[in-house]
């Protein structure tokens, strides 16, 4: 049976992003339904396919996967071929902790830039908190690229999971012009250069959906 993700608008949905990403990288077909968020109705639709009653879920048959990592953790055991954690042990443990990382933390930054494909890239004042999660982001990316990315240009060569739940942040570093080093705007770059990410960018930016709280200017 197909795999239907559903998520939300393309634009702002950094949540339904990470499997999208993930699954069109890795070469994993399904079909994908687009409920706009805070829409009349769009709860309620929503609960429909999720208990949590938000986006993304993964529909496989009479299984319901929702949240994003345990989307790709279902996915990596569903299709071990694709390779969305590393093989090497030592590897693997790391991207999972900073993949577990990217899910739980990072409010500040969250909250201060969200993502928003259609905002002109233009830095935005930083506050502390907000500054210290982006140094720990780009430390993240570069000590990873240092110690496993010898295989590829992404954090552990191939791209995978880890990738996938930091692509949204990528976007934030391009809209929000945050301050990176040269190993960080190296993955940046490789990440961009992505078609999935150019196909996802591409119909975001082509959405008249408007969530206001995320129109931070």
């Amino acid at each position: 049976m197909a795999l239907t993700l559903v998520i939300g608008n393309k634009n702002y949905s950094s949540w339904s992003f990470r499997p999208w990403i993930g699954m069109k990288v890795a070469g994993i077909a399904f079909s994908e339904k687009l409920i706009p968020l805070y829409a009349p109705g769009s709860k309620e639709d929503i609960l429909k396919a999720s208990p949590a009653g938000k986006v993304p879920v993964l529909i496989d048959g009479d299984v319901a996967v929702w949240e994003s990592l345990a989307i790709l953790d279902y996915l990596a055991d569903k299709f071990p071929d694709a390779g969305l954690w590393p093989a090497d042990l030592k590897a693997r443990a790391v991207a999972r902790s900073i993949s577990a990382e990217m899910h739980a933390g990072f409010g500040p930054l969250r909250k201060h830039c969200p993502m928003n494909l259609r905002r002109p890239p233009k830095s935005r004042g930083v506050p502390p908190d907000v500054a210290e999660n982006v140094k720990r982001i780009d430390a993240i990316w570069s000590d990873c690229r240092a110690r496993f990315g010898k295989g590829g240009p992404f954090l552990f060569g191939r791209f995978g999971a880890a990738d996938a739940m930091y692509a949204p942040v990528v976007t934030r570093f391009v809209t929000y012009e945050l301050p990176a080093s040269a190993a960080a705007r190296d993955y940046m770059a490789a990440m961009q250069a992505l078609p999935a990410w150019k196909e996802w960018r591409e119909a975001g930016i082509k959405e008249t959906w408007t969530i206001p709280g995320d129109e931070v200017d």
